[in-house]
């Protein structure tokens, strides 16, 4: 095993644990609440499970992805212009315009669940979610180099 196998690994596994936590609160956590809680109950137990969810982003996912992911990106030779070429220059600018828009949705959502419009956090929260299915099939779709 090589310090790059780390890297890559380190890469992969944030991008597993915040899509996991994602669909962990999206399928299981979410239906439950509304099926067990009382509407004050839920919203005290849903603010409290997005307030974290966020700060893991903001402490843990975020310089996780963007380390590695630069260290990825150096050690490949990516530049620039290479993010214009056909194969891998492409399908990594997707993923990355994908992953901006994507953390803009999750930014976004928070802001709306906080500010009590339910409605626009909800569309956030589906489209930051399916961003994110989008960012990890990218990043399968990248080629091997």
């Amino acid at each position: 095993m090589t310090w790059w196998s780390v890297v890559r690994f380190l890469h992969v596994l944030g991008a597993a644990l915040w899509v996991g936590g994602q669909l962990t609160v999206s399928l299981i956590v979410l239906p439950l609440a509304r099926r067990l809680l009382d509407g004050e109950r839920r919203a005290t137990v849903l603010r409290a499970v997005g307030r974290r969810f966020g700060l893991f982003t903001a402490a843990v996912f975020l310089p996780v992805q963007l380390g590695t992911g630069v260290a990825i990106a150096v050690r490949k030779g990516v530049t620039w212009a290479s993010l214009l070429e056909p194969g891998y220059g492409r399908v990594l600018a997707a993923k990355l315009l994908l992953f901006c828009a994507v953390m803009l949705a999750a930014g976004l959502h928070g802001w709306a669940s906080g500010t009590g419009r339910a409605v626009t956090a909800r569309v956030l929260a589906v489209a930051s979610l399916v961003g994110s299915l989008g960012v990890v099939l990218l990043a399968t779709a990248l080629p091997a180099t």
